[in-house]
Formats: C-alpha cells, structure tokens, sequence
C-alpha cells in the first residue's frame, strides 16, 4: 500500500516520531512522509507510534491508498526530502 503520513506532536517527542518515520517512508516535507509500506510493515510503524505519543495531545493522521499513481501530486514552492531508497 502508499501511504502518506503527517504527525504533529509536541516538540520533546518530534525526534523520537522523526526517526521512525524515517525507518519506514521517505521524508518529503517537514512532518510529512510518503513510502510503500506492505501490510506487516504497517502494522510494525503504526504499533511503534502508539508507544510514543502522547494520545491525549500529539495527532498522526495516515492516508492510505494502492498506490502513488492513485493519488495525484501538486508542489507549490520548494521542494523538500527525497525519494532515495530507504536502505
């Protein structure tokens, strides 16, 4: 599945929600990543993320779909992060 992922959460725990992103998708702005996820590897990020926020504040919302051609993609501005492998 492609998924896009926007986090906000509080700034003591933006580090530790960064870098488990970073394990999964690929950064492409600010707190928003995008990546191929199989369906193992999406339970392992989302169970991750449970452990590290605060429910009560910090928010993750997680847009799913089959595909990246599925979703249509427009930049205004400067571009940001890559599309690199992630290993």
């Amino acid at each position: 599945m492609f998924v896009v992922l926007v986090y906000d959460t509080a700034a003591e725990r933006n580090p530790l929600v960064l870098r488990t992103c970073r394990k999964y998708l690929h950064w492409v702005q600010r707190s928003v990543f995008e990546g191929e996820l199989s369906a193992a590897q999406y339970r392992a990020l989302t169970t991750t993320l449970r452990t590290e926020l605060d429910m009560g504040y910090d928010s993750i919302r997680i847009y799913r779909t089959r595909s990246p051609q599925l979703v249509d993609t427009e930049w205004l501005g400067q571009e940001m992060g890559n599309q690199d492998s992630i290993l």
